[in-house]
């Protein structure tokens, strides 16, 4: 395992953020196949061997359950708390009434004290508004997260999936106030959506920010020739929206790049993530602990360019997705 800092942070995390999505309590929230404790506990002591630091959850995956499972497993291991980098996010509903979800001072006070409970930690290390909320003054938002920071529940803060120009009046209004600013971002980004290309990464790279994608296997697509299906991809309604049949062919040079090289797609698809320097840690979901090996065998597979430029060449531009 590599480790970088995440962006202009001191904060050291290995290259690889492992996604906490596929971590919960069967029949919680709105995914039947995710985790028990005794498999996430495999996948969780699995990562741990193999070096990563950094695990990614939410407050809304299986209604809460990631985080809870995440909180025990690593109890349960004995790992020290400063030995790993817990991330998680605020945003989504999370219980029914006008204050049930967002971005306001009172949900976010109200959501870390659960996320902290749950995690079973007094502090998380990134915590990050998981969308852009409308209906909220952004200094709202980052003079609350910034009080968390100063009260020590939380050491880093980040935001995910939004506009750059949404992102960069964050990052003003934060400067202009004296506030903490954001020091990553978790956005969509693979190879079979790349529209961050052309505003967000560049913002990125200038402002010293982390880039942590989310989906970066396009939800399996990428692992998987493109008629295959799996449990996860017959039940995911959101996944159904961000990639349509414009995308197979970026899909089979995946494969057949795969197929050249004696690797699994999955690592042809994260080393083309892996060689952008503007990326810091793709968040990576493991719902089998063998596709763990996939992962980390990335961090040590090198593309040139010339097999970077075939996989991206028949790339079709898309919609911003994944926003709301």
């Amino acid at each position: 395992m590599r480790y970088t800092r995440l962006g202009s942070t001191g904060l050291q995390v290995s290259v690889l953020s492992i996604g906490c999505m596929s971590f919960g309590e069967p029949g919680r929230g709105k995914h039947e196949w995710t985790l028990d404790y005794d498999d996430t506990r495999t996948v969780i002591t699995k990562a741990l061997d193999a070096g990563a630091n950094f695990f990614d959850t939410a407050n809304t995956y299986s209604d809460g359950s990631s985080e809870e499972l995440v909180g025990r497993v690593l109890r349960d291991l004995g790992v020290p708390r400063d030995e790993v980098v817990l991330a998680t996010k605020v945003y989504s509903r999370m219980r029914p009434g006008p204050n049930g979800a967002g971005l306001s001072r009172k949900a976010i006070f109200t959501e870390i004290d659960n996320s902290l409970r749950r995690l079973q930690v007094d502090h998380v290390d990134l915590y990050q508004t998981h969308r852009w909320d409308y209906e909220t003054p952004i200094e709202e938002t980052l003079e609350a997260l910034h009080d968390l920071v100063k009260a020590g529940k939380v050491r880093y803060i980040g935001a995910s999936s939004m506009y750059a120009w949404q992102f960069s009046k964050a990052l003003y209004t934060a400067d202009l106030h004296g506030w903490t600013r954001f020091v990553s971002m978790q956005n969509h980004y693979n190879l079979l959506h790349r529209e961050e290309e052309r505003e967000m990464l560049p913002l990125c790279a200038d402002q010293g920010i982390g880039v942590i994608p989310w989906s970066p296997l396009a939800r399996g697509r990428l692992t998987r020739p493109w008629d295959a299906s799996t449990a996860r991809a017959e039940t995911d309604e959101f996944g159904r929206t961000l990639y349509g049949e414009q995308d197979q062919v970026v899909a089979e040079r995946v494969l057949e790049l795969a197929g050249r090289r004696g690797v699994a797609p999955a690592q042809v698809a994260l080393a083309w993530l892996l060689r952008n320097p503007v990326v810091t840690a793709p968040i990576v979901g493991v719902s089998k602990a063998g596709q763990l090996d996939d992962a980390v065998a990335a961090v040590d597979l090198e593309l040139d360019d010339d097999e970077a430029a075939y996989l991206e060449a028949p790339y079709v531009p898309h919609a911003p997705v994944g926003f709301q």
